[in-house]
């Protein structure tokens, strides 16, 4: 009976041999109906009767050449059918049911035909179970090569899609710039997947921080494409312009709603929205385009764009697992571009606040020539605490100041405006440079009291330098600040009109950084001849990767050395030879160039503790300012003059002092040794006393006392009128009593 069997399938097999492009034809259909996923890509669809025919002649020769199961493979036809269904990333369960549709209408197929050939039952029945049984083995055989096929594939391009996303990684978001970051998103894409990659980005998202788009139609701005065709001929938009997407078009809806589009492209059916003219839509359907994937960029809940991948001449559509890569490699690309944003919104911000903090335009000193640069760094680190400034003190002089905020961003502007604002206020109360320096400390130390926990630790570096152009001493205190350099000219050497600089760093004792406490600041002086120059800076200046601090002060005592005459020169080629790339670090540069006040512009008094000396004091004042031609302030001065005098000899210690500067303001000096400082207060009617620094106050345009190691000053400055002559010196005659003792 076996053998009947057997020779009754090998007739049967010869005998469906004729009909088995027909069955074909059946069973694709059928595959058409049951499984319409298959057709959605063209070279699975190709491979589909393919694969069915190679299935069925494997079948039949199995029963017509007696092959033995053992030795039955699966089909080329069948192992390239399993791996075009893993690489479009279709499921193995969708495999399995092609096995299954495709030998149950081969069993039926088989059990149709034996009636044809015999009637008897018991043979029918044996031919049934053995074809069933031969069935389902074959299957098992056929299968397992085919899953194992279909394992290696996705093993294959899951391998890839990992090098893929690895290689965005890397490659998308190397810098914080908006524009580079959208344009690496599209090098990736067309690098891999697309024949034109494009990036839009919503024209708020440029404008400020954390805008949302308008739910009709909001304005994008092309800020990135790519095509594998030499100039994007296939591209409706140049990078750089804005355009709005149609209201209700899938973009639009994309955008809106943050779900990504798979759009199949057919040849009647071209979007609107992808051709924004008849040639543009003539270059696309000639082209070819056939495929779209719209992904949006969202990120941190906040939509910021889109990005459209192409396919026109790669042949295959965009898949499922196409449109899960582009998911992913936008999403990295989206965060990003968001980096990007932010850091772009934020150093704008601080570099906004810190230039609105800094002096714009260095005010007019007759004690020093100015000239400064400030230059936010260049790196990914953000805009620092870098500061400058120049004060007018009392006495003519001058205070010159640089200072460095640990830190980056908006919380180092910040604090950077609050620590000028605090040396500006001390400077106003003139202060010692060590003892203002202690008083920003404890500044620092309470502003990190107050911060909340987790905030950046507060902390800076100050250099404070107070210049009297009359007396030529420079006083100063460091905090933790790199010294200044000191450039003093020396006598002219060659040629006439030449001559050589002295470029030296002074050595003075450096107390800790603002915020640190511990060791007490120190007040280093030392005097400076007329046209010396003093340059302060931070360390930006001086540092960097590639130079140690050895080698920066050696490059910057070269250039001042052989400086301009101009200090604003002097500033550009200290830029240039120091910084010749964008700086790594905040950079500040302030230039002084001394002056000195000669003895035709102060006159100086000294006086005995006796009120009777008030009088020579006034006889004083009005022959020098006669002889300065100011005689019409000679009433206001010598009334001023003579309740500083009065004040000091009957409060105050001897010795008492007046002096007398003429520079842009007339400023009147009074000095004795006690501490104690004089203050307003309101006199009673029948009070006798109590009016005079309220007469003071009125007469003078500033008045204040400044403390020093020998006692206090008491000054007041008047503006001197129209046509006055700063300039106008003294006769011989107000030299020598100018010497007098009285």
């Amino acid at each position: 009976m076996g053998t009947d069997t057997h020779a009754f399938l090998h007739d049967l097999a010869r005998g469906l041999e004729p009909r088995a492009d027909q069955f074909v034809d059946v069973v694709s259909q059928r595959l058409r109906r049951e499984l319409p996923e298959l057709w959605q890509y063209e070279d699975i669809a190709a491979l589909v009767p393919v694969t069915v025919s190679a299935h069925v002649t494997a079948v039949l020769d199995v029963f017509e050449q007696r092959i033995d199961l053992a030795e039955v493979t699966t089909p080329p036809a069948g192992i390239d059918f399993a791996c075009r269904l893993a690489e479009h990333g279709v499921q193995i369960s969708v495999l399995l049911r092609v096995y299954r549709l495709v030998h149950a209408g081969l069993l039926r197929l088989f059990q149709e035909g034996t009636a044809p050939l015999t009637a008897a039952p018991e043979l029918i029945n044996a031919a049934t179970i053995t074809l069933s049984a031969m069935g389902f083995e074959f299957v098992d055989r056929t299968a397992q090569g085919s899953v194992a096929a279909y394992q290696r594939a996705r093993d294959r391009w899951l391998q890839r899609r990992l090098i893929m996303v690895n290689e965005a990684s890397t490659r998308i978001g190397t810098t914080l710039d908006t524009a580079r970051t959208a344009q690496e998103l599209a090098d990736v894409g067309t690098d891999h997947f697309a024949d034109l990659v494009t990036v839009d980005l919503l024209d708020s998202a440029f404008q400020e921080e954390g805008m949302e788009p308008a739910t009709v139609s909001p304005v994008v701005r092309r800020v990135a494409q790519r095509s594998v065709l030499a100039g994007c001929p296939d591209s409706a938009l140049d990078t750089g312009l804005t355009h709005i997407y149609p209201e209700g078009s899938e973009p639009a809806r994309a955008l809106a709603t943050g779900q990504p589009v798979r759009h199949r492209v057919t040849a009647s059916g071209l979007p609107t929205w992808l051709a924004a003219s008849a040639d543009q839509e003539r270059t696309l359907r000639t082209l070819g385009l056939h495929s779209v994937l719209l992904v949006p960029l969202w990120a941190r809940g906040t939509p910021l764009g889109l990005a459209q991948f192409l396919r026109h001449q790669t042949a295959n559509p965009f898949d499922d697992e196409d449109l899960l890569l582009a998911q992913e490699i936008a999403s990295r690309a989206a965060v990003s571009i968001d980096n990007a944003r932010r850091y772009t919104h934020e150093r704008s911000t601080a570099l906004t606040l810190q230039r609105s903090l800094l002096q714009h335009q260095l005010p007019e000193q007759t004690a020093v020539q100015t000239a400064c640069r400030y230059l936010p760094c260049g790196s990914r680190a953000g805009v620092g605490g870098d500061w400058y400034d120049v004060i007018p003190l009392s006495g003519a002089r001058v205070a010159l100041v640089v200072g460095d905020v640990v830190g980056r961003g908006l919380h180092a502007s910040a604090t950077m405006g609050r620590l000028r604002t605090a040396v500006r206020a001390f400077a106003d109360i003139d202060l010692m440079p060590d003892d203002l320096l202690t008083h920003l400390n404890d500044v620092v130390i309470r502003l990190q009291r107050e911060e909340e926990g987790g905030a950046d630790e507060i902390s800076a570096t100050c250099l404070y330098a107070v210049y009297d152009p009359v007396s030529r001493l420079c006083s100063l205190a460091s905090a933790g600040h790199v010294p200044p350099a000191v450039v003093t000219p020396l006598a002219p050497a060659g040629r006439i009109g030449s001559a050589s600089r002295a470029v030296e760093f002074p050595e003075l004792p450096i107390g800790p950084p603002l915020g640190l406490g511990g060791l007490p600041f120190e007040t280093a002086q030392f005097e400076l001849t007329q046209g010396s120059l003093l340059a302060l800076f931070t360390d930006g200046l001086i540092e960097s990767r590639t130079r140690d601090v050895d080698a920066g002060l050696a490059v910057l005592g070269d250039v001042l050395a052989r400086a301009p005459a101009s200090l604003e020169d002097t500033c550009d080629e200290l830029l240039h030879a120091l910084l010749p790339t964008r700086p790594a670090d905040d950079v500040a540069l302030l230039l002084a160039r001394t002056r000195a006040l000669d003895a035709d512009h102060v006159a100086t008094l000294d006086l005995r503790s006796d009120p009777a000396v008030v009088s020579d004091a006034r006889e004083f004042t009005s022959d020098l300012l006669a002889a300065w031609g100011l005689e019409d302030m000679a009433f206001t001065t010598e009334l001023m003059v003579s309740e500083l005098v009065t004040n000091a000899i009957r409060y105050g210690k001897a010795p008492v002092h007046l002096r007398m500067i003429l520079q842009s303001t007339l400023t009147c000096e009074v000095s004795d040794a006690s501490s104690t400082a004089p203050h307003l207060r309101r006199a009673q009617v029948f009070d006798e006393g109590g009016r005079g620094l309220q007469l003071v106050a009125a007469l003078a345009h500033h008045w204040g006392t400044r403390h020093n190691r020998e006692g206090k000053v008491i000054w007041a400055e008047q503006l001197l009128p129209a046509g006055g002559n700063p300039n106008r010196a003294c006769d011989g005659k107000l030299d020598r009593k100018g010497t007098f003792g009285l």
